[in-house]
């Protein structure tokens, strides 16, 4: 347990010494001199009234800009009508105080220039910026509203149509922002507003700051706030985001890449899904990230979200101070295998510090425009979990100094999962990662099972009413060390339940039950 301990510290500090090494080499390498020359887009003929389509001349701007050697696009205050634009290297698209970008509400006005159409888009571009205190505005209900109507009078193939939501897919429905293969990236003071889909995704880029943005896009789903898709040295501070899908989310689309020393610190979520989350895709992986100073609210889900389901790696993770309130769930760590073409992944590593989350009885998005989906099942409030799966643990899990305060109120009239019956609990390794997975949960605080490697220290669980179920289920779990285990509000003569369970240290035995 000594090493497992000594491990989980030298952890910490290189993970110190990587946000360091980041921090310094994204200061130095994004410092774009590319500000040799203003191009106003009123001088291309852009015009400021929210009618004319000026696709042409902001491109036009940027064209002059980038065959120059680069420069600052201006985008003065007005409001400037305009479908997808292309942005280039060594240029900076640059947002006055008062300044709207508003996207076309017409599908035929996008471009893609990969898999996804999107207002903005760059391939393989360097020097790049998206900066000033203006808006981009997609109008993304009324254009996906449109979108649905060409499916319904056949102008949308039926491939694009996702049955089980019952509307077109996704992919049909533009971004504001999609930059591919590039580097030296820097997106500031911008506010994103109103997308019909993802709101901005970075994938396989190299070197990016995302720093003061404002993310407010509850227009329609999968409005997932900022994307992150195997990217490497990447730095998200200061952003408040308010999304009706996914808050921040690290994705990995590719088998021969992986997201790779990513920074995320001093950041507000509000999310109608999870509000920091690891996946779900996640083929290549993530490594070496540091995430601190979160603050959370209103979310349907899972305040963090670490999921490992299509073979990847998640290893050396670092997640210090976040401060959650009326969120559906606190901790939900899964390591699955949907992808049966390979070997399950890895996940590894993984530490969580100084965390308080409330969880609501009700629910936490019922303000939201667009609301998480119900589920259609009976089930009281579910517990924190870290899962694995047979033969393929979580391994090296260190929980310290957290706090989850629930509701209680579980019924086993309501929904019933006895602790004689805990080899009923699914495995469902190859099912879509959520917290709800299971269906009902034999605890109400934690439910770990497969699990190689867990300290848990300075632990408080609270509940605010009786629950028939005991606060901590341990199911297949290996060197697991407890300090200091807090539970109060509940008086049951057991309150931890190790089943199938080795190598225990609980520095406390009382209201332990072994199965």
């Amino acid at each position: 347990m000594y090493s497992l301990c000594n491990s989980v510290v030298n952890l910490y500090f290189r993970l110190i010494m990587l946000r360091l090494f980041i921090i310094s080499f994204l200061l130095i390498t994004n410092q774009f001199a590319v500000q040799a020359k203003d191009y106003n887009i009123l001088a291309y003929g852009a015009k400021a009234d929210g009618k004319t389509m000026n696709t042409t001349a902001i491109q036009s701007a940027i064209d002059a800009a980038n065959k120059n050697g680069g420069g600052r696009v201006i985008v003065p205050e007005g409001i400037f009508l305009t479908g997808s634009i292309i942005l280039k290297s060594n240029v900076e698209l640059h947002l006055e105080e008062k300044a709207i970008l508003l996207g076309s509400t017409n599908r035929d006005h996008y471009l893609k220039l990969n898999r996804w159409l999107s207002l903005i888009l760059a391939d393989s571009q360097s020097n790049i910026s998206i900066t000033g205190k203006g808006k981009i505005d997609g109008q993304g209900r009324r254009l996906a509203l449109n979108i649905d109507s060409l499916f319904y009078i056949g102008q949308l193939d039926s491939v694009y149509y996702n049955f089980i939501e019952v509307r077109p897919s996704h992919l049909v429905r533009p971004q504001l922002i999609e930059f591919v293969r590039c580097k030296n990236i820097l997106v500031k003071n911008i506010t994103l507003l109103n997308a019909a889909c993802w709101v901005q995704t970075y994938d396989q880029c190299t070197n990016i700051i995302l720093d003061s943005i404002i993310v407010n896009s509850d227009a329609y789903w999968n409005n997932d706030g900022i994307d992150i898709q195997d990217c490497r040295n990447v730095r998200i501070t200061n952003c408040y985001v308010n999304s009706a899908d996914d808050g921040i989310c690290l994705k990995s689309q590719s088998a021969e890449h992986y997201c790779d020393s990513i920074y995320i610190g001093n950041c507000t979520v509000r999310s109608s899904a999870s509000a920091v989350k690891f996946g779900t895709v996640s083929h290549g992986g993530f490594k070496n990230v540091t995430i601190e100073n979160i603050k959370i609210f209103d979310t349907f889900r899972s305040a963090i979200a670490i999921e490992c389901v299509d073979g990847g790696v998640i290893e050396n993770i670092l997640i210090d101070n976040v401060v959650a309130v009326n969120t559906g769930n606190a901790i939900f760590i899964r390591l699955g295998d949907r992808n049966k073409k390979r070997d399950a992944g890895t996940l590894k590593n993984v530490t969580i510090k100084n965390m308080k989350v409330t969880v609501p009885f009700g629910c936490p998005d019922s303000e939201y425009e667009i609301r998480g989906p119900e589920l259609p099942f009976f089930h009281n409030t579910f517990p924190s979990s870290i899962t694995g799966i047979p033969e393929h643990p979580v391994e090296n899990v260190t929980l310290e100094n957290i706090e989850i305060i629930y509701p209680g109120r579980g019924n086993d009239g309501f929904a019933n999962m006895p602790l004689s019956r805990l080899e009923e609990v699914p495995e469902n390794e190859a099912h879509y990662p959520e917290f709800s997975m299971f269906r009902e949960l034999p605890a109400w605080g934690f439910y770990v099972r497969h699990m190689d490697g867990l300290t848990m220290k300075n632990i408080k669980l609270s509940i605010a009413a009786p629950d028939y179920r005991p606060a901590l289920v341990f199911d297949d779990v290996k060197n697991l060390d407890i300090q200091t285990m807090k539970i109060e509000g509940d008086s049951k003569t057991f309150q931890i339940v190790l089943h199938n369970t080795e190598h225990v240290e609980i520095d406390n035995k009382k209201g332990v039950l072994n199965k």
